[in-house]
């Protein structure tokens, strides 16, 4: 998301972080009382047919994405994804369906069913790309982690439940399977040693506090307990006695040694050996990894170079927006001087306490709900909320939106790390930053993705970052049709937060293919961007982990815009930007080429 992903992407790996966490294929158990995972696709009976049998196998080969989709069947799985056996499975599974595909007739589809057929095709085809590679040698790092997206899920605050007493089971069977994780990320990560595939050494220097920061000897302290904390009243004494005692022994024997474990490897062993270029390009096979990166989340044929290009011409463009505010604002400094007057003037950090800033959220939420109805016919089901994030990953976090369930029994989330209220700055683009991460950026993409009960299951579910980051900074371009940005620091804001996106071009692409060096891209960043050397180290270090996920924002957006502009000049006074909103969502995210492909069916049809 805007600063983080996280979190609505399945959890993985660097390369591999948008495809959802392997998990060992189980015997299938019954069904729990959930429908969300079996709502019936709109596709040919056959075709159907596949496309189902494709979605129950995933849901069992990927557990911790079923919890995450609100199908609980196998919220008691934590499968090994990090062993060669799992890695063949993988390509049997995915090879086995593309093969199944194939034997369709595409031609003789309808419409809806050759976009799904793209769609299908393209998945399987990008994710048996990237088993090709060896990021496996780097299982983690500091930004994408399954222990830190471990520690979300037992605190109780992410998608795994904690309602009955088989929820609280179904965790402690989860997370008892975590150590044999552990021990084999250590085993690939050695491996990756004698390769010479290994992560920088700012990035394990960032790993091993976080994991050392749930290493406790009291379990009531770590975020484990949480659940525990927050029994139900409803549970016999007999339960909360046994779980109790339970996750107590679960947390103290099982997740902390593990815990320490890691941190104790990355540490001693890998922090020595960690490499101190920034790029992956420096890597054995790093430039291969870099293409392939670059193609799965641009879902373009884009080269890197020209990607860069296109990052120069934007920020130079989005400057001299800037310099417009500056002058409009009266300040006569020049931008590198306007950017430290925004940081450090105590007009622009007046709030007080966490509420005053989810306060201020709430407010532009209630400034533009009244304008929506003008761009979208159609709006989500599922509730949304506004948060702060968590305390024990607020340090390392950026605003993001967590996805709720279709079923609405969990709330699309914005949230928002507040780390000290005094400090949080009301020029940092908080009404871009709305629009983008909640209402209509991703609460509206992904709720009524997940709300498309006519659509194949691995649609509703599926994602592509340059699709669903695409659209959410196209959002952050509606704010003048929403009623926002009438204050020129928020239009700077705003401002600041385009050519973040852009800067990315250039140094995502500078640091993986040009041999860019950490400290030159921070330098560049700052240089061009109002932010502070933390913050721009932060983004530095999480572009050095994700290679190519920098790069779907601004490519997926100037698509967006691209395509408006053409059906505005196509449609005359028949372009209805309402419908062109509607449409582009109601097919839920997909490869930027199969979108343009039905983009341009649906504006034939207007004409």
């Amino acid at each position: 998301m805007k600063r983080l992903l996280l979190p609505v992407l399945a959890a993985g790996a660097l390369l591999g972080a948008c495809l959802p966490a392997p998990a060992l294929a189980q015997k299938a158990k019954p069904a729990a009382k959930n429908t969300a995972a079996v709502a019936p696709p709109a596709a040919s009976a056959p075709l159907g047919a596949l496309f189902a049998a494709y979605w129950q196998e995933q849901a069992r080969l990927f557990p911790l994405e079923a919890t995450a989709q609100g199908d609980n069947r196998y919220n008691d799985q934590l499968p090994n994804n990090q062993t060669r056996a799992f890695r063949a499975q993988q390509q049997r599974f995915y090879q086995q369906y593309l093969a199944a595909l194939r034997k369709f007739d595409r031609a003789a589809l309808s419409p809806a069913d050759q976009v799904s057929y793209d769609i299908f095709a393209y998945d399987m085809q990008i994710r048996l790309d990237g088993l090709q590679l060896n990021s496996w040698m780097m299982p983690f790092a500091q930004f994408y982690s399954l222990p830190n997206t471990l520690v979300q899920l037992g605190a109780g605050t992410g998608s795994q439940p904690f309602k009955t007493v088989q929820d609280y089971d179904n965790w402690l069977a989860r997370a008892g399977q975590f150590p044999v994780w552990a021990d084999s990320a250590v085993g690939n990560f050695r491996r990756g040693l004698q390769a010479g595939v290994v992560l920088p050494k700012p990035l394990v220097q960032k790993m091993v506090p976080q994991l050392q920061a749930q290493v406790t000897e009291d379990a009531t302290k770590s975020p484990f307990y949480g659940p525990i904390n927050k029994l139900p009243a409803s549970f016999s004494e007999a339960d909360k006695t046994r779980l109790t005692a339970a996750y107590r022994q679960a947390i103290l024997t099982q997740l902390v040694p593990a815990y320490h474990k890691l941190a104790d490897f990355l540490q001693t062993d890998y922090l020595p050996q960690a490499r101190t270029s920034a790029g992956i390009g420096a890597v054995p096979g790093g430039a291969e990894m870099y293409r392939y990166g670059v193609r799965q989340m641009t879902t373009t044929d884009r080269t890197p170079d020209a990607i860069y290009q296109t990052g120069l011409a934007e920020v130079k463009r989005i400057r001299t927006e800037m310099e417009a505010v500056k002058n409009q604002v009266g300040y006569q400094g020049d931008l590198a001087a306007f950017f430290a007057y925004l940081g450090s003037d105590p007009k622009f950090t007046p709030y007080k306490t966490p509420a005053d800033v989810l306060n201020a959220f709430r407010a532009i939420q209630a400034r533009i709900t009244p304008n929506l109805p003008r761009l979208f016919g159609r709006t989500p089901k599922t509730p949304f909320e506004i948060r702060q994030t968590e305390a024990f990953r607020a340090a390392t976090a950026s605003a993001e939106y967590n996805r709720g369930t279709p079923d609405g029994a969990r709330p699309g989330i914005f949230y928002v790390p507040i780390l000290d209220a005094t400090a949080f700055n009301t020029t940092s683009g908080m009404e871009s930053l709305f629009l983008h991460e909640a209402i209509p950026g991703h609460h509206y993409q992904l709720s009524l993705q997940q709300e498309n009960t006519s659509q194949p299951q691995f649609r509703r579910f599926g994602g592509y970052s340059a699709f669903s980051e695409g659209w959410a900074l196209y959002c952050e371009s509606l704010g003048p049709e929403l009623g926002l940005y009438a204050d020129p620091y928020q239009k700077l804001g705003a401002l600041g937060d385009d050519i973040h996106r852009a800067i990315r071009l250039v140094v995502d692409v500078g640091l993986h293919a040009k041999g860019m060096s950490r400290e030159e891209a921070i330098k560049y960043m700052m240089a061009n961007e109002p932010i502070s050397e933390q913050g721009a180290t932060a983004e530095i270090e999480r572009y050095m982990s994700w290679p190519g996920q920098a790069l779907s924002y601004k490519t997926g957006a100037l698509k967006l815009r691209e395509l408006r502009a053409r059906y505005e000049k196509q449609l005359g006074n028949k372009f209805d930007l309402r419908a062109f909103h509607d449409e582009v969502l109601a097919g839920g995210s997909m490869p930027l080429a199969v979108l343009e492909k039905r983009m341009d069916a649906w504006a034939a049809r207007q004409r």
